[in-house]
């Protein structure tokens, strides 16, 4: 690394690699953000239902905006990004458990995506439809779950981050997200890469700060509370050098999170903070389903058993589980 991109961001480390989140500040520019890669831990969660490749770059987006957002949360709980749409793909559901577990699940109906495919509709957008993205806060026992839903109109999910943020939250908001299928010298077959960077405007003076949950409504500034913003000359630089990345610089390997941020704002000055790990992880038990299936009536049950046991396969990681119906007071004769 040289002295003048060691100087310029801070680094007293080695750079991130694969699976971070790393937050930064742009001080001169009123901005801040983070920056996520990923990569082996993506490439698990896409290949384990070994979806097409449309529907696991659709899914890889949802899991990289789950994770920009998400892990700005400083609880113990979860944050679940889910979309429920007309289109071919009409369910994602993204569970990030905090601080960095993260856990994703596609459902899509076979013949409307070789449909879409034949008209050369495969484009997220188009693949997603229309309907709604809701984001959940949950922490845990004890406390109210909170949820914020804003429209999909067969915009991608960078459009629509944008408009939660500035309709929901007062915070001029900028999203690019990118997910590709990539094969590396000495790779058996292509592994699945994705990246992500979330820029805000958060001005000292505006009224906002970092938030930490979306839609707590601390952070609306009474300038703007009709959703009017006069983008002011900082954020109107940040956004136009956001929008100059492009998708192979987000899912390059060779490319840290703090060498693009370098990029795109070493003439402003960068400050990156310390990185956070993100790892595929399924918090589903043999003790959580069987609580679950308790809650089932005998009739239900009875329904549920299948040469003589109960199997339950977990939709996130597909880990089957099996069961005594004894156990629920049935006796099979």
């Amino acid at each position: 690394m040289s002295d003048d991109f060691m100087k310029a961001v801070g680094l007293d480390r080695p750079e991130s690699g694969d699976d971070t989140v790393l937050p930064f500040a742009v001080e001169t520019l009123d901005v801040r953000g983070r920056s996520v890669r990923l990569g082996p831990a993506l490439d698990v969660i896409l290949r384990r239902h070994n979806y097409p490749a449309p529907v696991a770059r659709v899914l890889g987006e949802a899991i990289v905006l789950a994770s920009l957002i998400g892990s700005s949360l400083k609880f113990e709980g979860r944050f679940i990004l889910q979309t429920q749409t007309d289109g071919p793909v009409n369910l994602i559901v993204v569970d990030l458990q905090t601080p960095n577990g993260i856990r994703g699940y596609a459902r899509f109906d076979e013949e409307a995506l070789s449909k879409a495919a034949e008209k050369g509709e495969l484009a997220p957008e188009q693949l997603l439809g229309k309907g709604t993205m809701a984001m959940t806060i949950d922490q845990g026992e004890h406390t109210s779950r909170y949820q914020g839903i804003v429209a999909l109109d067969g915009s991608g999910l960078e459009a629509v981050a944008h408009n939660y943020f500035q309709q929901s939250e007062q915070i001029p908001t900028m999203v690019r997200l990118a997910v590709a299928e990539m094969q590396n010298k000495g790779d058996v077959q292509p592994k699945w890469r994705a990246g992500g960077v979330l820029v805000q405007h958060l001005p000292e003076h505006g009224g906002r700060t970092m938030p930490d949950l979306p839609g707590d409504g601390d952070h609306q500034n009474p300038e703007t509370a009709d959703g009017d913003f006069e983008e002011e000359n900082g954020w109107v630089e940040a956004k136009a050098l956001t929008e100059t990345i492009d998708d192979l610089e987000l899912v390059e390997p060779d490319l840290s999170s703090e060498r693009l941020l370098f990029r795109l704002f070493h003439e402003q000055g960068v400050r990156v903070f310390e990185p956070m790990d993100m790892v595929e992880k399924c918090g589903c038990d043999a003790d959580k389903i069987e609580l679950m299936l308790g809650q089932f009536s005998q009739e239900d049950i009875q329904s549920m058993i299948k040469d003589g046991e109960i199997e339950v396969t977990c939709e996130f990681c597909s880990t089957q589980y099996f069961f005594n119906p004894n156990m629920f007071g049935i006796n099979e004769e």
